[in-house]
């Protein structure tokens, strides 16, 4: 697998475009009819509207990107279908929560979701929701999904102000350390507390990686990178 490109930013530009799909357009039928059978299997699906970003652009410790609104249905076969459209990719914000004693802390997603069993932190491809004039917030994204997913609010961590960009060609993971005061096992009791109080939780568990030893193939190759930046060799 060829290595992702990992770029340090201080700034994070990402305008909004109006602009169609062709993919989306030409391969509408075929779309609807694969979204239709997801929903078959997984009734939780929703067809809501998301953002999926061009053009890529690393230059003076700043990531600019132009995005665009689709349906889920359209991005979910473009993942399906092995990335058809290669100049589109997904980029979203994550937040790296890391506990005080050094452990960074993930997240299982639950069989409902999209994406049921792989780990990665707290993230989500961004949508309407994260729209501010004609820009996308990713920084505002990061925290929404870790409020919905384990509970914690900003006022909880302490966000780094440089960002690590993972870009693999078709996913662009934006990720911001989160520090935590908070030990690893009483961050994940605190997580999986609240976890307990949700009707239908996102996620099914939690994953401390506190080594290279912690890492496992249920985690995406952008996150595995990632922290293998962070932890000591």
């Amino acid at each position: 697998m060829e290595s992702p490109l990992i770029c340090r930013v201080t700034a994070l530009d990402l305008a909004l475009a109006r602009r169609p799909w062709p993919f989306a357009d030409e391969r509408r039928a075929e779309i609807d009819a694969h979204f239709a059978e997801q929903q078959r299997l997984n009734p939780n699906l929703w067809n809501g509207r998301v953002l999926l970003g061009r053009d890529p652009v690393f230059a003076d410790a700043r990531l600019s990107a132009s995005y665009f609104e689709t349906d889920f249905a359209s991005f979910l076969a473009w993942r399906d279908w092995g990335f058809p459209d290669k100049e589109v990719f997904n980029g979203f914000g994550m937040g790296a929560l890391l506990s005080s004693d050094g452990a960074f802390v993930c997240g299982v997603m639950g069989e409902q979701t999209a994406n049921a069993g792989r780990i990665y932190f707290p993230s989500g491809t961004p949508d309407l929701d994260d729209i501010r004039g004609d820009t996308v917030d990713i920084a505002g994204s990061v925290m929404r999904e870790l409020e919905e997913e384990t509970g914690l609010k900003p006022s909880d961590c302490r966000g780094d102000a440089d960002w690590h960009c993972i870009y693999t060609g078709v996913a662009l993971a934006m990720m911001q350390i989160l520090r935590v005061d908070m030990q690893a096992d009483a961050l994940r009791a605190r997580i999986e507390a609240n976890l307990a109080q949700q009707e239908q939780p996102e996620l099914a568990g939690i994953h401390l990686v506190r080594s290279r030893a912690d890492l496992t193939p249920a985690m995406p190759r952008f996150v595995t990178a990632f922290i293998e930046t962070q932890l000591p060799t």
